[in-house]
């Protein structure tokens, strides 16, 4: 049940519940009608939990309950997917895992993950919206893993139910904004497997085929994104080797999928450095990568709506999903050749 409680935290249901709203106080008209487009494009989407009950991984024990406020994710007590299924006969059979931001405070999980979801399926991709546990929960053993493990075993799932959702395996990418784009890029670039609870999703591999980051949280070093790096490590901010291991620039192997980075050239939140250092390590490291810098966009780059050039992107990413072969869709004759 969920208490639309404008003056506190709401509660978000637990899986079996999500599809219930009651509104207990009397609000505008306005706000009612707010709260129920949000929560019905909810409804609509199936919700896969990623945990089995009491098999959470890095879980004390403690009570975490979900928690909704201003459209935005504030704790997650159960980490879970929501699944934006492509109708079977526009199924290009490829996925995208996103991974919405928030500063690892909140999730943004309709302006940076529904929004986006709906237009990958657009496109043919199957897109999940993983709401991942927030380092600062209190129910966390090791606050700084919580966000991986959640990723790792959304893939394994997403792997692991390929078949029937006529996903091919090799094709299970993963986008992240923002902060999202730091869950995203320790994903990507990860070589230890650290969601592991001895079920059958054990077997499937959790690296992703390719990598989608837009504004992302790179660096925990001197171009770091404060409130970021304050939240995931904590009480280790100051650390020299815990500000190297999440500095991603220095996570990039030659097993590092391929990587399609976005960024604006004024964006003041998370400064443009973050996405030259990844992809100059991509490079060092042979991955093929591609980035696009826009002057303008700031902290706020959008599907639609964007200043000057940057209204591009959509379609940048879109044909380099094609060409990159992550997208079984032909180019249009306007186009100069056929991906290889």
């Amino acid at each position: 049940m969920i208490n639309a409680d404008f003056s506190a935290p709401e509660t978000i249901p637990q899986a079996d519940k999500r599809k219930k709203l009651v509104l207990q106080k009397p609000v505008m008209l306005f706000l009612t009608v707010v709260v129920i487009f949000c929560f019905t494009s909810v409804q609509s989407q199936e919700f896969i939990n990623l945990w089995p009950a009491d098999k959470k991984p890095n879980d004390n024990g403690e009570l975490v309950k979900d928690t909704l406020r201003n459209d935005r994710i504030w704790a997650v007590g159960t980490p879970g997917m929501y699944f934006f299924k492509v109708p079977k006969e526009e199924n290009k059979g490829s996925a995208v895992l996103i991974c919405p931001g928030g500063g690892y405070q909140r999730l943004s999980y309709l302006y940076n993950g529904f929004n986006l979801a709906k237009w990958f399926k657009v496109q043919g991709v199957n897109a999940f919206v993983l709401i991942y546990r927030l380092p600062h929960q209190i129910d966390l053993i090791d606050r700084r893993l919580a966000p991986l493990q959640d990723a790792q075993r959304a893939i394994k799932i997403i792997r692991g139910h390929a078949s029937n959702w006529e996903i091919d395996v090799n094709k299970v990418g993963v986008m992240g904004v923002s902060a999202g784009g730091h869950v995203a890029g320790m994903l990507g670039t990860s070589l230890k497997d650290v969601s592991q609870i001895k079920d059958s999703f054990d077997n499937y591999n959790f690296s992703p085929s390719f990598m989608i980051l837009l504004s992302p949280v790179i660096t925990m070093g001197n171009y770091a994104h404060k409130g970021s790096k304050a939240i995931l490590l904590g009480s280790d901010s100051a650390s020299s080797e815990m500000i190297y291991k999440y500095s991603l620039e220095n996570q990039v192997t030659s097993c590092t999928p391929p990587t399609f980075l976005l960024h604006a050239f004024n964006d003041q939140t998370v400064l443009v450095q973050n996405s030259l250092l990844f992809y100059n390590a991509l490079i060092k490291n042979n991955i093929n990568a591609s980035i696009h810098i826009f002057p303008q966009g700031r902290h706020s780059l959008n599907l639609n709506n964007n200043p000057g050039s940057a209204d591009l992107w959509p379609e940048l990413l879109r044909k380099w999903l094609i060409e990159m072969r992550f997208n079984n869709q032909k180019l249009n004759n306007n186009e100069v050749r056929k991906a290889k």
